[in-house]
């Protein structure tokens, strides 16, 4: 039996529901597809936003042959063998699915065709290729950023598969749907697979041509009945890192470890798992720990060079000493304060004296005059080579972005600027 997700997946771009900040009239992706010429190109964003139904889009709308692969079960063998099946065909699309689970030899096969014009790949992702596509082949393609569905984009899809069971003999209504966007989580194959399931569990207790109501009641009943078919891979994906990061931060080892399990158990990827310890050592504990950071990097290390089963037991490791840590998010504040400042102020000039002078002509203009080399003044020990002098541009003058926690070593730190700086930036 086809599933309502196939069933109701668009065949054209009218039909092609959100995403209209690439596909709406006028917009960048949609003006390549109508004129014909396509450059191979990467999907990243969340799961069931329509990677998948867009690349269909795209070769049928030009008519070109459309080869699929999933990186999950597929490999180098199978990816020459379409490459050896397009160089017979004119443009043929190739769709990678989950792209960021082939490796980097797997990755390699792909440049020559690319490169040659051979396959115009398509491959969709929901981690941010810059890490997970190799610089040589992310080089070749566009990257087209895909966004999660909002509830307007929500609401026609439940307005599509209501329209489609009416053909059936089936009067769907919705009177409540807070709970199917909840399920759903903006994932548009979660929603039609819940409606498809209520429907379903509904026509087996009242026969087929029953009048069904769907409130949020029996949304949440019938989903938390049927946990198994509807939890798929990568189902709670973002929820339950987020419970990760979020028992880590609170300092609760045992909560980051049960959902570390959860992750391990439902077959997460372990280099996204330690890769998001590594980010969360420097934007929750930062310089209240510098250690966090140098064992989230080893963890790291180490999980590339394991794998599964065993660097489940660095990835605990790493994950309880991030948790018992002291933390402090103020180098992470201190970037988004300064990022901040330069959306409001522009790009201003650097000061002159603290400009690199590598011709005759800029030291006569004034650049680098009066820098004061900081190793030329070690007569207070305590300072360590200080001179005190301006670094940021004229304007900013004595602003400060970085503020030090209250942790032991960030106290410590604000110690030490206050001797260095005295009430320059009021440290």
């Amino acid at each position: 039996m086809t599933p309502l997700a196939e069933i109701l997946r668009p065949r054209t771009l009218d039909d092609y529901i959100g995403q209209q900040h690439l596909v709406g009239q006028g917009a960048v992706l949609r003006t390549l597809i109508e004129s014909g010429r396509i450059p191979s190109m990467i999907f990243w964003g969340p799961p069931g936003i329509g990677k998948t139904t867009l690349a269909m889009i795209i070769s049928n709308t030009l008519h070109r042959p459309f080869h699929t692969l999933s990186a999950i079960s597929s490999g180098v063998k199978e990816v020459r063998e379409v490459i050896n099946a397009a160089q017979e065909e004119e443009g043929a699309i190739l769709f990678i699915d989950e792209i960021h689970r082939f490796n980097k030899a797997q990755q390699d096969s792909l440049l020559g065709a690319v490169e040659r014009g051979t396959i115009t790949l398509i491959g969709a992702t929901t981690e941010n290729p810059s890490f997970e596509v190799i610089s040589a082949l992310l080089s070749r393609c566009q990257v087209y950023v895909l966004k999660e569905f909002d509830e307007q984009d929500m609401q026609q899809l439940i307005a599509s598969a209501v329209k489609y069971y009416a053909t059936q003999g089936i009067t769907v209504e919705v009177n409540e749907d807070e709970a199917l966007m909840r399920i759903s989580g903006g994932d548009a194959r979660k929603l039609l697979n819940a409606i498809e399931l209520i429907v379903n569990r509904a026509n087996g207790v009242n026969g087929a041509n029953g009048h069904i109501v769907i409130d949020n009641e029996k949304a949440t009943t019938v989903i938390q009945q049927n946990l198994a078919f509807y939890d798929k891979q990568g189902e709670m994906h973002y929820d339950i890192i987020s419970a990760f990061i979020k028992s880590m931060r609170g300092s609760d080892p045992n909560g980051a470890v049960y959902w570390l399990a959860r992750m391990i158990e439902g077959g997460e990827d372990p280099l996204f798992i330690a890769r998001r310890m590594l980010i969360f050592a420097s934007e929750d504990i930062g310089n209240a720990n510098p250690n966090a950071l140098l064992l989230a990097n080893a963890t790291f290390d180490a999980v590339s060079k394991i794998g599964y089963p065993e660097c489940r037991i660095n990835l605990s490791q790493c994950a309880c000493y991030l948790a018992c840590s002291a933390k402090s998010n103020a180098t992470y504040m201190a970037l988004e304060n300064a990022t901040s400042m330069i959306r409001r102020t522009g790009d201003l000039p650097v000061p002159l004296h603290i400009r690199n002078a590598p011709t005759k002509l800029m030291k006569q203009l004034g650049y680098h005059e009066g820098y004061k080399y900081a190793h030329d003044y070690n007569g207070n020990a305590a300072l360590g080579g200080f001179a005190e002098q301006e670094y940021l541009p004229q304007g900013l003058e004595g602003t400060r972005f970085y503020e030090p926690g209250t942790t032991p070593r960030e106290e410590e730190t604000r110690r030490s600027l206050q001797a260095r700086w005295g009430g320059k930036y009021g440290y």
